[in-house]
């Protein structure tokens, strides 16, 4: 019986049952209302990102000799941003040359060759027998997190052993991926280097088969690397526990200006016949920071494994972003690819590094001639773009308040800010806070 037929109903029924619409209107709607007015009532607002937020602050002030020494992009001694002239020309002689099309889940294939090469170098035996998983990724962030992601499904159990410190988006993108994580001793304050003995003791007390996240060359944020002797020892002590290597190169060339150099800890693991993982970025080197260009290969026991390998980190890619970008690939394909260009890129990434170097210098000195009683050795002993100077939070606190300089509450300061029109001022007011 339907609401509009009344018929048959008792006198009691016939005004209940007519009322029964707006009861209902009454009771249903208001609770999808309210259902719809909570969906994100819950979600709070995230944190930060520590060093955008640095540049929000730095944008914010208006006085004139602000320094922003947080974010980690190369400027010239003008403080601008630099674009490489070998880029500009093989900008010039890929326009136009390429369809639009999707690149394959894995990347483009020429990009891959000519990055493990890099990494490896060009005729390690790994490359000629096919031992080499390896795909285009999101620049080196991607590439740890495809990774991160391998080690959930084939790694099981394992656990990712992280440097303290360490870049912070490590500890995000394998929490993300629901791999446990431990820290490793790596830094030592005391004396603001490399604290060996705490690293080789946290090797060896690690569950055997843990994987080691490894910075190749210019630790970040401590600009502090093994000795090429002291990396052999670490490759010795992770191979008597079985230990897996995965370095992350955000900085090849980039560091002392020797790409070959720079990659030397990796290739001390192959030598040791170690099994390993790269992260490569064309960030840094290449001043493609935009372009999002990077390389995740796997090295295996053999070309069979190589090939499955290889497979399982597609299928992480495709529902991740499907397939990776064009166009920064080909930059860095015709760079790598071309003799002249090559050379011209080479010799472009030593003069980035030599300013960086050249900077560490002058600091060192401005801060000596300034007064300083401390010792800076440190700033010169670092290597990379990062120097971490050992000052305190609240050191960098009134570094920003009263002489309008923005860092990492770390003390770590991005040398690529440093220029020969401010150096001085930074040196002063270093000095200014650390002498109480």
């Amino acid at each position: 019986m339907t609401v509009g037929s009344l018929e048959g109903l008792s006198g009691l029924a016939r005004p209940l049952l007519a009322a029964l619409p707006a009861l209902t209107r009454g009771l249903v709607q208001p609770a999808t209302a309210a259902r719809s007015a909570t969906w994100f009532s819950q979600v709070e607002q995230a944190p930060k990102d520590p060093i955008l937020g640095i540049t929000e602050k730095f944008l914010a002030d208006t006085d004139p000799s602000k320094i922003n020494l947080g974010v980690g992009a190369y400027r010239d001694d003008n403080g601008q941003p630099v674009v490489l002239d070998s880029v500009r020309e093989a900008e010039r002689r890929v326009a136009g040359s390429h369809f639009m099309e999707y690149l394959p889940i894995g990347g483009l294939r020429d990009f891959i060759q000519e990055s493990v090469k890099l990494a490896y170098g060009d005729s390690h035996p790994v490359l000629k027998e096919g031992q080499v998983a390896a795909v285009q990724s999101l620049s080196g962030t991607g590439s740890c997190r495809l990774f991160a992601d391998f080690q959930k499904r084939f790694m099981p159990g394992s656990k990712v052993y992280i440097s303290e410190p360490t870049w912070a988006n490590h500890f995000n993108i394998w929490r993300d991926a629901g791999v446990a994580f431990e820290k490793y001793r790596y830094y030592k304050p005391e004396t603001r280097g490399l604290d060996f003995e705490g690293l080789m003791e946290d090797i060896k007390n690690a569950p055997s088969g843990s994987v080691f996240l490894l910075h190749a060359c210019a630790h970040n944020p401590t600009g502090v690397d093994p000795s090429p002797e002291q990396w052999r020892a670490i490759s010795r002590a992770m191979a008597e526990r079985g230990h897996f290597p995965l370095f992350d190169m955000a900085y090849q060339g980039f560091a002392s200006g020797d790409c070959d150099r720079d990659a030397q800890s990796i290739r001390i693991f192959l030598a040791d016949g170690h099994r390993l993982a790269v992260s490569q970025s064309y960030a840094k080197n290449m001043g493609l920071y935009g372009q999002r260009v990077g390389c995740l290969s796997v090295v295996c026991d053999n070309q069979r494994d190589a090939s499955a390998v290889e497979s399982q980190l597609k299928a992480i890619a495709r529902p991740m972003y499907s397939n990776p970008p064009l166009h920064g690939a080909l930059l860095v394909t015709k760079i790598l690819q071309d003799a002249e260009l090559k050379q011209m890129w080479f010799k472009e990434v030593k003069g980035m590094a030599d300013r960086i170097i050249s900077m560490r210098s002058l600091l060192r000195q401005q801060l000596e001639t300034a007064g300083s009683p401390l010792s800076w050795r440190h700033i010169t002993d670092q290597i990379g773009m990062f120097a971490y100077t050992g000052m305190t939070g609240d050191m960098v606190d009134t570094l920003a308040a009263k002489h309008h300089i923005y860092m990492t509450r770390n003390g770590r300061i991005s040398l690529a800010g440093v220029n020969t029109k401010n150096v001085a001022r930074l040196a002063e007011a270093m000095h200014a806070v650390t002498k109480q």
